[in-house]
């Protein structure tokens, strides 16, 4: 298992695990965080935007320029802004921080 934290727009702290392969994304969504990933994670929104805490950013593969044009897209991108749906979790990951923006929004609830 892989272990993530998260941390809401309210700032209260929530700890997850996920399977090794699996995407943020759906640890995320299992945690309760608000992040709606309308494209089911075919990268065609940008509703599972997260931010990334600074000193994991650069452990994460490199975002691809179709994530960096849905980016693009997303209401109050920082600089370790990524898309849960294209991070998928792996051992160098086990205790990956995260934060939920205040933006986001999941009116699927």
């Amino acid at each position: 298992m892989v272990r993530v934290n998260f941390t809401t727009a309210k700032g209260d702290k929530v700890a997850a695990e996920g399977d090794r392969g699996e995407s943020l994304l759906t640890v995320a969504q299992v945690a309760g965080m608000p992040l709606e990933g309308t494209c089911e994670g075919q990268m065609a929104c940008s509703t599972c935007h997260v931010v990334v805490a600074p000193e994991w950013f650069g452990k994460l593969e490199a975002a691809s320029e179709d994530e960096e044009d849905m980016l693009d897209l997303a209401a109050g991108v920082q600089g370790t802004s990524r898309l849960a749906c294209q991070i998928t979790l792996d051992e160098s990951l086990d205790g990956l921080e995260v934060a939920i923006p205040a933006h986001v929004h999941n009116v699927q609830r």
